[in-house]
């Protein structure tokens, strides 16, 4: 077993603790509410909105200062399981068995965490004051539209994406409210004049193919000066949609399909 302390940073770490050592260890930094990393070899047993067991095996568990867990195996960038923010933890030992209880009261539920070997454990209390810029790429737009049309407008249902036509693909081709064709060109940073006129081929050449009333659309945070007026003076559109909000729409996504399989 060895202990490390460093100076600069507030960080405390053992290697190959008895599991009496780590449980005390743990016990200070849930008292003084310090984020933590264990290692070791574990099995986790979770109850509340559904079950599950995990048989033991060597994982990464991250504790955080705001309560939440996370049990990582040695692969992959999901938590295998995990509790948001908000647990309160209790700490014992049952023989050579170190347990760590997570729970949380609304809604009820509890992770259980028993490790019989631990590898790594540090404790630590970091310092994060960094502004989080969150940035999507115009596929990621296109996807978060094609999963909540309303983004783009209320009543717009989505037919293809990519839809391939002469000069190109579309990003988005679809039926508004009141049926008309719309065919919408996606740009993540402002668009200028080279926008407005690839959306105008792809809208002509959708016209030679359906003979029904037709709009074209740029979809993009900002237009660049004087393009409005050539949209304008084509018979197009502009509407404005920030890249952040589609990877907002995308990350709550992610999120609820993390939370429905728990």
């Amino acid at each position: 077993m060895a202990i490390f302390v460093s100076s600069r940073n507030p960080v405390a770490t053992l290697e190959n603790p008895a599991v009496k050592e780590a449980a005390e260890f743990i016990k200070g930094a849930f008292s003084e509410r310090k984020a933590m990393i264990l290692v070791g070899n574990c099995w986790v047993d979770y109850t509340g909105r559904a079950s599950s067991k995990l048989e033991a095996g060597e994982r990464i568990i991250i504790i955080k200062e705001d309560g939440s867990v996370l049990v990582h195996r040695p692969s992959g960038y999901e938590p295998v399981n995990w509790q948001p923010p908000g647990c309160l933890f209790h700490t014992r030992v049952k023989g050579d068995t170190l347990r760590i209880r997570a729970v949380r009261r609304k809604p009820a539920e509890s992770v259980n965490i028993s490790f019989n070997k631990i590898h790594l454990l540090s404790t630590m209390r970091l310092v994060d004051r960094g502004e989080f810029s969150l940035h999507a790429s115009e596929a990621d737009m296109q996807r978060a539209i094609l999963i909540d049309p309303s983004l783009f407008e209320e009543g717009f249902a989505p037919i293809s994406y990519e839809k391939k036509v002469e000069p190109g693909f579309v990003d988005v081709y679809g039926v508004d409210g009141v049926g008309r064709l719309v065919v919408v060109e996606l740009k993540r940073r402002t668009a200028g004049r080279d926008a407005v006129l690839q959306l105008a081929k792809y809208v002509d050449n959708v016209k030679t193919m359906a003979n029904r009333e037709l709009r074209g659309v740029l979809v993009a945070p900002r237009l660049a000066k004087g393009a409005q007026v050539i949209l304008t003076s084509l018979g197009l559109e502009f509407k404005a949609l920030e890249p952040k909000k589609c990877a907002e729409i995308l990350r709550r996504t992610e999120s609820r399909k993390l939370a429905d399989f728990f």
